[in-house]
């Protein structure tokens, strides 16, 4: 609920810098808590684990959130909201979306390795189309992460 508030922008273009990594395409997270909560859009993720920039972005193009983070604090602008600071990623990660989605692995699965993260399974077998399915069983509440990567 609070990514919803956004500012438009168009979807910036791939860095020409090849040495960064960066993806972008979608991605939905649904997560079996009592309300189930949904969550799609479009993202664009650069940098590496321990310090990166996510951004989400609706079908429209407007940006409903950008989360920023290095090794000492991480950061969740929401457009017109107040900007929010947290300890950690996982602690972002976990406020933003409603599940402590892994963002370490997230970064491993989409350079097409099988990281092993406690309570997850990822489905990388169809890494080489771009499509990422990732599963969380433990802790409770269950999750679904699916990730179409633009071509």
């Amino acid at each position: 609920a609070s990514l919803l508030a956004g500012c438009a922008r168009p979807p910036s273009a791939r860095p020409s810098d090849a040495s960064q990594d960066f993806w972008s395409g979608r991605l939905s997270l649904q997560v079996q808590s009592e309300p189930a909560q949904s969550f799609s859009a479009g993202f664009e993720l650069k940098g590496q684990p321990e310090r990166g920039e996510l951004t989400l972005i609706s079908p429209l193009g407007n940006v409903l959130g950008v989360l920023r983070w290095s090794p000492s604090e991480a950061v969740l602008d929401s457009g017109g909201q107040q900007t929010q600071r947290f300890e950690s990623v996982d602690a972002l990660m976990a406020q933003a979306t409603g599940a402590a989605v892994p963002l370490s692995a997230l970064f491993a699965w989409l350079q097409g390795n099988n990281a092993s993260v406690s309570g997850w399974t990822a489905d990388l077998s169809r890494r080489s189309e771009g499509r990422i399915l990732a599963k969380r069983i433990q802790p409770e509440p269950q999750a679904d992460l699916r990730v179409v990567l633009d071509q």
